[in-house]
């Protein structure tokens, strides 16, 4: 990166050449000696090196909790970067005093990652309950307060939130103690900042990296020594719009922009019930639909929702464009078909049609923030009682995510049966080959995989499975 990274860190301008693909986590620590932020499992999962990451966003700051120890410093070029020191005021804020008062922290490694979690639910725009509170700290863990005490703190945080105003929220928060006067000038001193920066010149032939959740747990030493060609959150490589009939979701757009998007929401119904079931809050800010593509993964939860509804993937390389079934993109375990000099760009579906019919299920060992042991989507294009088409995806079974090309042959043409119901979830189980493994035992995944299709009626024709279940 020939020019350097600018950023604001807490209330100070930061410029720097160190290597884009330090993590945030080690400038904050190693070079800042902002020792605050914690060093817990550096894989995203604890939440104890949680930041807030601000950015100027259509005449507004909009801030997100991400795990710093997967961040990479390039990504915080032309944006805000919070820690737990840049949250300090004069007095306890009301979100550090409901923890003090609710004792929901014993040995406080933990609270840090916390406190900023809270923070960015005082900042965000969901709706200040106690099931959007707690839900805010769900990429956090603690390890020796229990839950309740902070489950508690969290509904006290929400309920000092209800008189907080939909307009001039940073300027009220700020008048109200939960953040220090600095923020104040946050707009003013980050838009200037924006408009004054050139993005750092990145060669085509640099490591191709969005969010990096899955690189910088992998390979972290080696990204910091790598020349990056950074794509996060860039216009180019991001948006979720409709082109001629088709949902166009961009590489670099997040797991978050996919379930807060009102088209997403609007194609899909229960959207927000299953990007619950993937990773966690700060994840889903940074991890991106494309990195989760190329991650090759066998059970990625994104890749797994998208074979069901027959994406495809728009691959690039400079003015050469290339178009790929995402069911072709995975030729073996992590090996795509994807040409030396290309990256993905966007992925294509079609817009569900009136009446179609459509599931996504997960298990794992815990409901949130885990990999999946089996996971599985099935939509159901309809032609009145008649299956027009279907696709059948699953994770967990194969060594790459896999399309259920002979249970989809079972399900066209017909109606949906106890009959059909029963044959679906018969040839499913059939047509996988997974292995045994630390998620289970290859006898007990093919057996979840029949048992989610199950699932997959009993939500779009529960009547369906309720007459095979009583045969």
């Amino acid at each position: 990166m020939t020019q350097p990274i600018r950023f604001i860190l807490n209330d100070r301008d930061i410029e720097t050449r160190l290597p884009a693909g330090m993590v945030m986590l080690d400038f904050i620590r190693k070079q800042r000696r902002l020792t605050g932020t914690k060093i817990g499992c550096r894989e995203g999962d604890c939440g104890a090196c949680t930041v807030l990451v601000g950015e100027w966003n259509d005449g507004a700051m909009v801030y997100r909790s991400m795990t710093s120890c997967l961040m990479p410093l390039g990504n915080a070029h032309g944006r805000h970067i919070v820690t737990i020191e840049g949250l300090n005021t004069d007095d306890l804020t009301p979100y550090q005093a409901a923890m003090v008062a609710e004792a929901g922290t014993q040995c406080g490694f933990c609270t840090v990652g916390f406190i900023v979690s809270f923070a960015g639910f005082c900042l965000g725009d969901a709706e200040p309950n106690r099931k959007n509170a707690i839900a805010a700290v769900d990429g956090n863990i603690c390890r020796c307060t229990g839950y309740k005490s902070i489950e508690r703190a969290a509904e006290s945080i929400s309920t000092q939130l209800t008189n907080r105003p939909e307009q001039n929220r940073l300027a009220w928060l700020v008048e109200n103690g939960y953040l220090p006067t600095y923020f104040a000038t946050l707009p003013q001193r980050l838009s200037a900042l924006v408009a004054e920066l050139a993005q750092p010149k990145q060669e085509a032939t640099h490591q191709v990296v969005a969010g990096g959740t899955d690189l910088f747990v992998q390979r972290p030493e080696e990204m910091a020594e790598t020349p990056l060609r950074l794509v996060f959150d860039h216009p180019e490589f991001n948006g979720i719009t409709v082109q001629r009939n088709r949902c166009i979701i961009g590489a670099s757009a997040t797991a978050e922009d996919l379930r807060q998007s009102e088209l997403m929401n609007r194609m899909f119904p229960h959207m927000q019930g299953y990007m619950k079931l993937v990773s966690s809050t700060p994840i889903r800010n940074m991890g991106t639909v494309g990195g989760n593509l190329v991650n090759a993964s066998p059970i990625g939860d994104l890749t797994v929702f998208l074979l069901a509804n027959d994406a495809h993937v728009t691959l690039e390389n400079g003015d050469q464009l290339r178009v790929v079934p995402l069911r072709n993109f995975y030729k073996g375990y992590k090996t795509l078909d994807l040409q030396s000099g290309e990256h993905l760009r966007s992925i294509s579906f079609a817009i569900p049609e009136k009446g179609t019919l459509f599931n996504f299920e997960k298990v794992s060992k815990r409901t949130h923030l885990d990999i999946a042991s089996v996971n599985s989507a099935m939509r159901l294009d309809m032609n009145g009682e008649t299956i027009r088409e279907a696709h059948l995806s699953a994770g967990g079974v194969a060594p790459i995510p896999f399309f259920l090309a002979k249970t989809r042959e079972v399900l066209v043409g017909q109606p949906i049966t106890p009959e059909l119901v029963h044959a679906a979830a018969t040839t499913a189980a059939a047509e996988v080959s997974p292995i045994s493994d630390a998620r289970g035992t290859a006898d007990y995944k093919r057996l979840l995989l029949r048992q989610l299709i199950y699932a997959h009626f009993s939500v779009v024709a529960p009547e369906q499975v309720e007459l095979e279940a009583a045969r």
